[in-house]
């Protein structure tokens, strides 16, 4: 039987917490304070936590905790790219840890939100008991060409690449990224608002396969828009700030972690084959391909996979906890 969503639930706490740089995140917890921890961590990087996020989990036997990345979202001052790097992301995670006294969590997230996740795991393995990750980003080179250069997903998606390059000059048209920097960083705030829409609609457009004809009226939401196409090329510009096949190298610091990967056979933003490798060389971690999905994380084989991997990895950590 196929899993829907858990129903709507209310937070218990939301706060600002303060971060280094004058930086301040948006915190929210719901569900069991007496539950198992678990951090859902946002994609993007820049789109931001939201409600639903939280229906993933059983708010009986979860305490689930989510929070808008440094620059975006509900967090101040947002956008902002000022001191937002992949190591102070890391250490934002941690801290957010420390305060909210948690001593191991299970840490979950999609997309941009799994890279964060296996980077946090890397540099604080012992503060991890579980990983479960949709529709996973790894950083590399060759996914960033396969999204933003020619001949990548412009194969499958011809007219939308075409729509999406032509925000740009014709002298950054083979350098999509290096231009939607150089115009999302810029002064004119009409290019700006108007580079973030075209931005959020190719990776909208490629997320899911379920919805069709999605046009500019589905960028709803400017301020996350403009968020998300503004952190994402700064983050994508500078290969991430973590060196070329960082994660790939480092798998040996999580391999002990039990991790569950869920992922569509036809994401068309993170490509399958680069998570099989990864879950080849990871003993402790399985890889569920789902047919008929792509990348978005609310498609109807992707929620019910990810629903039933949280009840799967609930009860594992119980029966662990109780062989102690």
């Amino acid at each position: 039987m196929s899993r829907t969503l858990f129903p709507k639930i209310s937070v218990y706490q939301q706060e600002y917490l303060d971060v280094n740089n004058n930086h301040q995140l948006y915190l929210e917890q719901s569900g069991n304070p007496d539950g198992i921890a678990v951090l859902y961590l946002h994609g993007g990087p820049g789109s931001g936590c939201c409600e639903n996020h939280r229906r993933y989990f059983d708010p009986d036997k979860y305490r689930i905790i989510l929070f808008d990345q440094r620059g975006c979202g509900r967090s101040k001052p947002s956008p902002s790219i000022i001191d937002n790097t992949s190591s102070e992301l890391i250490n934002d995670v941690e801290l957010i840890r420390q305060h909210l006294g948690v001593k191991q969590w299970l840490v979950a997230g999609g997309g941009w939100g799994g890279t964060l996740a296996l980077l946090y795991g890397i540099s604080h393995p012992d503060r991890v008991n579980g990983f479960i990750l949709r529709g996973t980003f790894l950083a590399t080179s060759s996914e960033l060409d396969w999204l933003y250069k020619p001949r990548g997903a412009q194969y499958f998606y011809p007219e939308y690449y075409k729509n999406f390059i032509n925000h740009l000059p014709e002298t950054n048209k083979d350098n999509p990224l290096l231009g939607y920097y150089q115009l999302l960083t810029s002064d004119n705030e009409v290019a700006v608002i108007s580079a973030s829409k075209a931005w959020a609609l190719w990776e909208i457009r490629l997320s899911s396969i379920e919805q069709n004809n999605i046009g500019i009226a589905q960028v709803r939401d400017a301020h996350q828009a403009l968020c998300m196409a503004k952190i994402s090329s700064h983050f994508f510009s500078q290969n991430c700030f973590i060196e070329e096949n960082y994660i790939q190298k480092n798998i040996t610091k999580i391999a002990d972690i039990p991790a569950i990967f869920i992922h569509g056979r036809y994401d068309m933003v993170c490509q399958l084959y680069n998570i099989n490798v990864l879950v080849d060389a990871w003993q402790n971690s399985q890889l569920q391909i789902l047919p008929g999905a792509g990348h978005s994380g609310f498609e109807s084989q992707t929620i019910d996979a990810f629903c039933k991997a949280t009840d799967i990895m609930a009860q594992f950590l119980k029966e662990r906890e109780s062989n102690k």
